[in-house]
């Protein structure tokens, strides 16, 4: 076989795949655009559409089925009719061909006619009923065997067809062709009867499927429309409201969870969004109207000594102002979810770069750091973690500050690098431990807006940690002071 130079690959199959499927994809937007009566006509409910599609495949099924029926009923009365007949030729044609025709017995209940017919066309015997019948046309063949016919035209009174079974045979006198025929008035009469039952009784069994789909889809989507409705009521003030949830345990009561689950974020964002922006308003208040008073009272003073001490007051309400407004900016950025440029870093690299920076600070660091400690994280956001880690312990220690890192795990479970960051301060009482991750919070007495903090620095810190897969949380310290501890997965070791 010539080589056309054409070799199957591994792609043909899926290609074609994805050809038929646009193909059968695009027939309905095709002849919508093409008969726009039909894009009128077709559902737009999913009731409706469920319930044309149900009785377009009932109906398609109903008339297969129809049809089989009446195809195995015919011929098997078909099949019938032809044994008999034969069975009656096939022993009239023994009979002529050992020349004992007169024996021949008339045509039983089951086979209407026999005529046996000679070579030129005599007629040499027939049934009872044929007396006087010319020979059937055509003209015999001369070369024995048995031939099969359904004649429509009737060569004794009736309205029904026969079933003719044509025998050629050898005679003394030469050849002779034997015909029997059966009546196919059962078939007939059968035929009639089936496809009058079917006639009547598909289209009750189709408008019987129908009412029923569109009945039962109806009560299945009802708490849908339900549901729907409750929504499509809810605007931005009414984000208490709770779809309804239906007590069928199905698809449609797993909806209206998931949708009320989304509501409670919705409603729980919201809630959030509006304490962030009255914090963040009075955060901003409080700078805003002490710097206004200081520059007034500068405006005001016309002693040029006194301007330094004024306008250096003026600076550093400035400064808080611009690291309160950088925090608030991180914790949009985060609210946001904006990809971290994340790479395999040295946390221990990255924790003591960020104290060496912080030489001169009131309160020492001291630092126990483990070697070889690798996360993937973005270097930047999480050396904001570790610096306003070391900035709250700095704020509330008495004499120093302990950075320890470590790994832990192994074996069945994961491995985690563990940054704990302990002071020598007051502590955090154990009913606050969760309370100061949140944000502009600040606890009474000793940890107070007079140490200069905003509140953000820790809820910035476990943000960033979750937004790197890790945990941050604050437990008892050995002195009694606070302990901080962040954990983040390692990075696994490439073999």
């Amino acid at each position: 076989m010539p080589d056309t130079g054409w070799r199957p690959t591994v792609a043909e199959p899926s290609r074609l795949r994805g050809r038929v499927g646009g193909v059968l994809r695009s027939l309905p937007r095709a002849a919508a655009c093409r008969w726009p009566v039909l894009r009128r006509l077709w559902p737009t409910t999913v009731r409706a559409r469920a319930t044309a599609g149900a009785g377009l495949v009932v109906g398609a099924a109903l008339a297969l089925a129809s049809f089989s029926l009446l195809g195995l009923l015919e011929a098997n009365l078909l099949r019938n009719a032809e044994n008999d007949a034969r069975r009656q030729a096939e022993t009239v044609a023994q009979l002529a061909a050992t020349g004992k025709l007169g024996r021949a017995r008339p045509a039983g209940r089951a086979v209407e006619f026999v005529q046996v017919v000679s070579a030129d066309g005599r007629v040499l015997f027939s049934s009872p009923n044929l007396i006087g019948v010319p020979a059937f046309p055509p003209a015999p063949p001369e070369t024995p065997g048995t031939r099969l016919h359904t004649w429509r035209v009737r060569p004794v009174d009736g309205d029904h067809r026969q079933r003719v079974v044509q025998v050629v045979t050898q005679t003394p006198d030469g050849p002779a062709t034997v015909y029997a025929g059966a009546s196919l008035r059962d078939a007939d009469a059968a035929d009639d009867v089936t496809t009058a039952a079917l006639v009547l009784g598909m289209p009750l069994l189709l408008a019987t499927v129908v009412l029923v789909t569109w009945r039962v889809t109806g009560h299945a989507l009802r708490p849908v429309e339900a549901i729907r409705a409750e929504v499509a009521g809810i605007s931005d003030r009414d984000l208490h409201r709770r779809v309804p949830v239906p007590a069928t345990h199905d698809e449609v009561a797993r909806l209206a969870e998931t949708m009320n689950a989304t509501l409670d974020r919705l409603e729980a964002s919201g809630i959030r969004q509006r304490q962030f922006i009255a914090d963040a308003s009075h955060e901003l208040r409080s700078p805003i109207t002490v710097l206004r008073t200081q520059l007034e009272v500068a405006l005001a003073v016309r002693d040029p000594e006194l301007w330094p001490e004024l306008i250096g007051g003026a600076l550093e309400d400035i400064e808080r102002l611009q690291r309160l407004a950088a925090d608030l900016l991180l914790l949009a950025r985060i609210d946001a979810a904006q990809p971290v440029t994340a790479a395999p870093l040295d946390l221990g690299a990255l924790v003591r770069e960020v104290v060496e920076a912080r030489l001169g600070d009131r309160v020492p660091v001291r630092v126990d750091l483990a070697a070889d400690v690798v996360v993937t994280a973005g270097a930047l956001w999480l050396g904001r973690v570790i610096t306003n880690l070391v900035d709250n312990a700095q704020r509330y220690a008495e004499r120093g500050v302990e950075v320890t890192l470590r790994t832990a795990g192994g074996g069945a479970g994961p491995r985690t690098a563990v940054l704990e960051v302990v002071d020598d301060g007051p502590g955090i009482p154990v009913a606050d431990r969760e309370r100061v991750f949140e944000r502009f919070t600040r606890l009474d007495d000793s940890r107070s807006r007079d140490h200069g903090g905003a509140g953000l620095g820790l809820a910035i810190a476990r943000d960033l940690s979750s937004h790197h897969g890790g945990t941050l949380t604050a437990q008892d310290g050995a002195g009694g002071g606070a302990r901080l501890v962040l954990r983040l997965p390692l990075t696994p070791r490439s073999p």
